[in-house]
């Protein structure tokens, strides 16, 4: 009889191999611990959004924030960026209707009046907040069996594409005229202007873009995931100090602004910078890893995952 040899396992196996015993032995320990398994109370589904999906690739991108050099306004450095893993994403901002559904089903709170039109389809819901917009992807999660969340402002980036804003101050970095920053960092300022019409549109108004994302940087912001920071470089370009604020997220459009989370009327108060948004609005990315469900569990029960 032929002896079986065992042939040594790749080093792909050898690494896959813990994770898929890390990953029976979290679940076994999720399910005595009775943080996941099944629900007692049937949850009535819901259709999950349009999405598109784009693959990976490696793009270039202004780091969100604010930078100072020497105390006046610079431009925030380029990085080029890799998207490891392709990005599946809502298609359209996400519409009255079916956040009113939300509404109805009462796991997020009432738009700000006048600004959503609750049973539109087409329209994008408005008059929304950070708060509310992370209920929404709470309650679309919990309805849809999949894990929804904000984007980070660089997938939003990367989703835009070419049409994501770049406000360059366009000041020479080693200038040493102080007030060239700041005229700069002025003009970028005004010429950040409301929009001729800022009633929200039916999707499809501002067209799509390269990757089939549409209607980004018409008259509706975006809420991110990305929380808002100050960094100050010294002489050198040396990061001196970063500050970020959570409580004031970025939301991007035709520009970024930094508003406070609970703001649901940009043009009430609460723009952290430059000229306020026409409305503030979202759309959700879905994350697609197996194991997205059961990491989000975890999460939501204090795990560290």
């Amino acid at each position: 009889m032929t002896a079986l040899r065992l042939k040594p396992a790749s080093k792909a196996l050898s690494i896959a191999l813990p994770l898929s015993i890390i990953a029976v032995l979290t679940a076994t320990a999720a399910l005595q611990a009775g943080i996941i398994g099944s629900d007692s109370t049937p949850v009535a589904s819901v259709d999950a959004p349009q999405t598109i999906v784009i693959p990976t690739g490696t793009f270039s991108y202004r780091e969100d924030g604010e930078y100072f050099k020497n105390g006046y306004a610079v431009d925030a450095p380029m990085r080029t960026m890799t998207m490891n893993r392709a990005l599946t994403i809502m298609k359209y901002q996400v519409s009255g209707s079916d956040y009113n559904r939300c509404v109805t089903d009462g796991a997020c709170a009432a738009p700000e009046p006048g600004f959503t039109v609750a049973l539109d389809v087409r329209t994008p819901a408005t008059g929304i907040s950070h708060d509310d917009a992370k209920a929404y992807a709470a309650w679309l999660s919990a309805r849809t069996g999949e894990v929804w969340t904000l984007p980070s402002d660089a997938q939003l980036a990367f989703a835009a594409g070419s049409i994501f804003p770049d406000e360059k101050l366009d000041v020479d970095t080693d200038s040493t005229n102080p007030a060239a920053r700041w005229l700069a960092d002025y003009e970028r300022q005004t010429s950040r202007k409301a929009s001729s019409n800022p009633v929200p549109q039916s999707y499809g108004t501002f067209g799509e873009n390269e990757h089939g994302l549409s209607d980004f940087g018409g008259n509706i912001w975006e809420w991110t995931a990305t929380c808002s920071r100050r960094v100050n470089l010294d002489a050198n370009g040396n990061v001196t100090s970063a500050v970020s604020s959570c409580g004031i997220p970025v939301a991007s459009g035709k520009h970024r602004a930094a508003l406070s989370g609970f703001v649901r009327n940009p043009k009430g108060g609460g723009c952290a910078v430059g000229a306020p948004p026409d409305n503030l609005g979202f759309r959700l990315v879905k994350d697609t890893r197996w194991y997205a469900p059961l990491a989000a569990r975890l999460r939501h029960h204090g795990w560290s995952v």
